[in-house]
């Protein structure tokens, strides 16, 4: 027998005032009927005492697991009389709000609000609590809102993260069933499903969804759910909801020019569902098997396998991948790389994630950006200076290999050296020159390369035992001679930063010719670092003439330029941008998108 009935028979003789304290309990407790318990309790004063303790027992057991039943809201609920609909939605929508918070959000295994205490702050509040709609009938704004929803794919934004399967289907169905128009639970589910999709949709538009980085300019980074509440009530107010959402987003014009090339784009886009192939690198077994039974059945769906039955041998998909890079004008050796995979993902579907990706990436930047400053993309491989919201200079860059990558940041130009020594990084000391210098000392000359030590006294490399030094034990610096065949070329532009880089010219500038310029250490090449070099000191002609600049140029005499505007200079990370409302993407090539697509999106589609 529980303890709980061991302590009322000791503390109660009398079995009436037992079963009256028992009485109390239960109704206090699970609310039971007061009536109805009396009514069992004249039951059981005809069948003795053992049977009421037996009652008792299991009544106490029962106590704390009856309390914990949380009553899941009705999903239907029709009310009688027409003019009591607004009345019992009213009553219902707190009930809803109130198992949705004891829920963590969950109102059914297809509906998790995911913004409940602002929502729940704008019931409170109101009076009468229903919002969006009145009696029968939808009020105007929950029409626009509900269209919104359906179109948002044009912000970047996925519909199912705002309801829309749940609210496509009460739509629907008020329209092509009477009998629901007085269904009360739908009512109220819609209600509380519209609230926090706008809510939801105000957060997005204005945040995004990808997490602050070390690049996140923006200050202000959430939103106070009076915020919420206040924007709710304008919109009701002012009867007006489009321009109250539009609002919320940047006002970078790189934005504006992306978003507004997205209906294009969402109109004809391809909506197939193909697999996507989580590729490189390949750590675990269990992955490998992944990959490939992805990469099977995504060959199978651009038929150019034709099974998926079962399992594909080698020498089957070897064949299937060879089809397809002949058809792609890719190299055609039959063996699914880093390219092919890249290619078979290149879908519409995962073309729209990556807009979704790159219009995010500007939610967590500041809204303005200076009137003079330097943008590089890393991507596009191109730079461009902006000056009162025009173009000045347009160049061609050369960016970080993918393991040596040019790192995204903000700082200020500051000042640039004509003819500048070059002093190697460790990281290519130990990466890559001392292994060869170990071979054969005389790549030092090739290489233009001095050795000096800790006071900057040049050393014969000759005299060095080279085979002794390593990471922990190199008390040397590598510089290379100024002049024209220094990598740094015949300028360096300098900027604060933390990774020891900067932009500059460079000794190899056939390679600007290329496609992919992903081929540096991690600085920043600039094709056109004349013109560059010339736009920074504008301002300056007084100090720094055009004929002096020439002059040290033709005489190759090392300068240090300071230049009295320091222009910021912003390095990112955009994979598509809008030119003459055509969206152009660019190769992925650090896999910032899959690594973004993978945390934030991929069970978005």
């Amino acid at each position: 027998m529980p303890v709980t009935v061991l302590i009322l028979l000791k503390l109660y003789s009398n079995i009436r005032l037992v079963w009256q304290a028992f009485i109390t309990l239960q109704i206090r407790i699970i609310k039971l009927n007061p009536f109805k318990v009396m009514r069992f309790f004249n039951c059981l004063q005809h069948t003795g005492y053992r049977c009421f303790v037996i009652f008792i027992s299991l009544g106490s057991l029962g106590i704390h697991s009856c309390s914990e039943v949380k009553h899941e809201p009705k999903e239907v609920e029709i009310v009688k009389q027409p003019e009591d609909l607004d009345k019992v939605v009213n009553e219902r929508i707190p009930e809803i709000l109130r198992y949705i918070e004891e829920q963590d959000g969950k109102l059914n295994d297809s509906i998790t609000l995911r913004l409940i205490a602002p929502a729940k702050k704008w019931y409170e509040g109101k009076e009468p609590m229903r919002t969006w709609s009145v009696q029968k009938q939808w009020h105007p704004l929950a029409d626009s809102l509900y269209r919104f929803i359906g179109n948002c794919e044009q912000y970047g934004l996925f519909p199912y993260d705002y309801h829309w399967r749940e609210l496509r289907h009460t739509f629907e169905k008020l329209q092509t069933d009477s009998a629901t128009m007085l269904d009360a639970a739908l009512w109220s589910r819609a209600d509380v499903m519209l609230t926090d999709a706008f809510m939801q949709l105000i957060k997005d538009l204005r945040l995004g969804r990808l997490e602050k980085d070390s690049i996140t300019t923006r200050k202000i980074l959430t939103i106070a759910d009076s915020t919420y509440l206040e924007l709710l009530s304008g919109v009701l107010r002012d009867e007006t909801l489009l321009p109250v959402l539009e609002e919320q987003e940047p006002r970078l014009q790189a934005y504006q020019d992306l978003r507004r090339s997205m209906k294009g784009f969402t109109d004809t886009m391809d909506r197939t569902n193909y697999t996507y192939i989580s590729y490189f690198p390949i750590e675990i077994p269990e992955d490998s098997v992944r990959y490939l039974q992805q990469l099977q059945s995504r060959l199978f769906e651009g038929g150019y396998i034709t099974f998926n039955d079962r399992k594909a041998d080698s020498a089957e998909l070897a064949a299937a991948v060879r089809a397809y890079q002949e058809e792609k004008k890719l190299k055609v050796d039959g063996k699914a790389g880093p390219m092919v995979v890249k290619s078979l993902n290149n879908t519409d579907r995962e073309k729209f994630v990556r807009l979704a990706i790159n219009l995010d990436r500007y939610k967590l930047m500041a809204d303005t950006l200076p009137s003079t400053y330097a943008w590089a993309n890393i991507p596009s491989f191109q730079l461009k200076v902006w000056d009162n919201d025009t173009v000045r200079i347009e160049s061609k860059i050369i960016v970080g290999r993918p393991a040596t990558r040019t790192p995204v940041l903000t700082s200020t130009l500051t000042n640039y050296i004509i003819f500048p020594q070059w002093t190697v990084p460790y990281s290519i000391i130990f990466n890559e020159m001392l292994p060869k210098i170990q071979r054969n000392v005389a790549y030092l000359d090739k290489e233009n390369l001095m050795v000096v030590d800790k006071n900057d006294s040049i050393i014969d490399p000759n005299e060095i035992n080279w085979f002794k030094l390593n990471k922990k034990n190199f008390p040397y610096l590598l510089k290379q001679r100024q002049g024209d065949d220094n990598s740094l070329g015949v300028i360096k532009f300098n900027f604060s930063n933390k990774y020891s880089v900067y932009l500059h010219d460079t000794n190899a500038r056939g390679l600007f010719s290329r496609a992919d310029r992903a081929l540096s250490h991690g600085c920043v090449r600039v094709q056109k670092w004349d013109t560059l070099s010339r736009f920074l000191v504008q301002n300056d002609t007084i100090k720094y003439r055009r004929d002096t600049l020439t002059a040290w140029m033709a005489r190759k005499e090392k300068h240090t330029v300071y230049f009295s505007r320091k222009t910021p200079l912003f390095i990112r990370y955009f994979t598509c941008e809008a030119k003459d409302d055509t969206i152009i993407f660019y190769e992925d090539i650090y896999a910032e998108d899959k690594i973004a697509r993978e945390k934030f999106f991929a069970n978005r589609l």
